[in-house]
């Protein structure tokens, strides 16, 4: 449920000050007791809040929605990105397969002769090229790759809504975490839908405690 601007402030009155008394709480707001009585109901019903005679109301520990979207606005890749699977972009078509099966990935990343991000592979780019091909070990992957300026990618700072949306957008598994150089942009880790996924449960898990 998502609560009204009074709900909250008093949902942070209490979490902060808690244990505190229904009088006490509607004389931080300048409000009756009587004006505030429906929402401390409504939040104890919800269980936000717990309530003892001669105590007062205190923190559950549950929270509520928009904590929970708060802590997801606040969720920046770079506390949940892996490590890159990175590749140079004259290894072969062959060693790229072999490079991805080996590291369990849907996509590498491939670099210039300076490690600089040059082009991105998936796992459809490497069957496309298989299909009906013998001579995967000649074909270098700069060839068959997606290249700059058509590469979607992402920052440690970006949030990881915005990440999440701009994958689905874009269809894609995953997005190399860039820093960028004068030179060029440095691969510096990866960012999958997995990472996604784990970071949005662990906020769900938190908010069930």
């Amino acid at each position: 449920m998502e609560l009204n601007k009074r709900q909250t402030e008093i949902f942070d009155i209490v979490r902060l000050d808690g244990p505190i008394t229904g009088e006490q709480i509607a004389e931080r707001l300048n409000l009756a007791r009587a004006t505030i009585r429906p929402d401390l109901a409504i939040l104890t019903m919800a269980g936000y809040l717990d309530a003892r005679p001669r105590v007062g109301y205190f923190y559950s520990g549950k929270k509520p929605a928009q904590s929970v979207t708060d802590g997801m606005i606040g969720m920046k890749v770079g506390d949940f990105q892996s490590i890159p699977v990175v590749v140079n972009e004259n290894v072969t078509v062959y060693d790229a397969i072999c490079q991805m099966f080996l590291d369990d990935v849907g996509t590498l990343f491939v670099v210039d002769q300076s490690s600089f991000l040059s082009g991105v592979l998936s796992r459809k780019d490497l069957l496309r090229t298989s299909l009906g091909n013998s001579e995967l070990d000649k074909i270098p992957v700069h060839v068959i790759m997606t290249r700059m300026p058509n590469i979607t990618y992402c920052k440690k700072q970006d949030s990881l809504i915005q990440v999440a949306k701009r994958m689905i957008d874009q269809q894609i598994d995953s997005l190399p975490v860039i820093s960028a150089k004068e030179e060029g942009l440095e691969v510096v880790g990866r960012i999958t839908k997995t990472n996604i996924t784990r970071a949005f449960l662990s906020l769900a898990e938190d908010h069930e405690l």
